[in-house]
């Protein structure tokens, strides 16, 4: 009897010894992968996740991040500029799927065209929410959607879909429609009508992706060809710059600090909301 259970210790101790490992092996991998998305991709993501977290976790209310233009001109919550950008609803299969394109084409367009150029990319993303906080208080279309994240991730498609370099990458949906990468926002935005979601804000992401690419890819070259004295328009804040190539500030956000500096950030962000 003592034999057998002596028997039976030592092999749930090896089976625990076992999972240990392998969730070791887990963590480590997901860390690996974590770290290897470039800088600004990954605050986003880390954002989106820690408000959507706090929202589950009932310690702060999806009703307190919505844009709103009226509460934040007349009652000074401002916070909503950002919080409106952050929230992707509750922990469910749609909510994964945002935060599938938000690590998938955020960091293939910061790690494609826009490749050591961090400030340009987090320009873009200023330029992104400035425009749709605009569209969705100016025109009657636009005015339903009270949560940006959708409208600025597909904003990051159609910019990655649009690129020269992904011209010819073969894509498929469900495995049936075959395609390349410059259809991929219309075959989504057909899909969302097809099913009858609201397709407002995939539209409004292809108009903001559109017009950006527009002025920082199209105008550049006609201005050129034409002899136009304004030869560029979209150009990043020298604050950015200085920010992002400033060689200790970036050494330090390269660093793993970095990951405590934003969680710091979003905490802060996070108890402005709750009080």
């Amino acid at each position: 009897m003592n034999i057998e259970l002596r028997r039976n210790s030592s092999y749930f101790t090896r089976l625990v010894c076992i999972k240990k490992r392998d969730i070791v092996k887990e963590m480590a991998d997901f860390l690996s992968w974590y770290h290897e998305i470039p800088f600004a991709s990954r605050c986003y993501l880390t954002a989106a996740f820690a408000v959507t977290a706090a929202c589950y976790l009932d310690i702060v209310s999806p009703l307190t991040l919505y844009y709103n233009y009226d509460l934040v001109l007349n009652k000074g919550q401002y916070w909503r500029l950002i919080s409106s950008f952050l929230f992707f609803g509750t922990f469910s299969l749609d909510f994964i799927f945002h935060m599938y394109f938000v690590s998938r084409y955020c960091r293939l367009l910061e790690e494609g065209s826009f490749r050591g150029r961090t400030a340009d990319f987090i320009g873009l993303i200023i330029y992104g929410m400035i425009f749709m906080l605009i569209a969705t208080t100016c025109f009657d279309s636009f005015t339903r959607i009270k949560f940006l994240g959708h409208p600025l991730t597909f904003m990051m498609v159609y910019l990655w879909s649009r690129d020269l370099e992904n011209a010819h990458i073969q894509m498929s949906f469900l495995g049936i429609l075959q395609f390349t990468a410059p259809y991929l926002p219309w075959v989504l935005l057909s899909f969302s009508l097809l099913i009858g979601n609201p397709i407002e804000m995939d539209v409004l992401g292809i108009i903001a992706g559109h017009i950006y690419y527009f002025f920082d890819l199209i105008y550049p070259q006609i201005a050129e060809i034409r002899g136009w004295p304004v030869k560029k328009i979209v150009f990043t804040p020298p604050f950015l710059h200085y920010l992002f190539h400033s060689e200790r500030l970036f050494d330090f956000l390269n660093t793993r600090v970095r990951f405590l500096f934003c969680l710091y950030c979003y905490v802060s962000i996070l108890m402005v909301v709750f009080r």
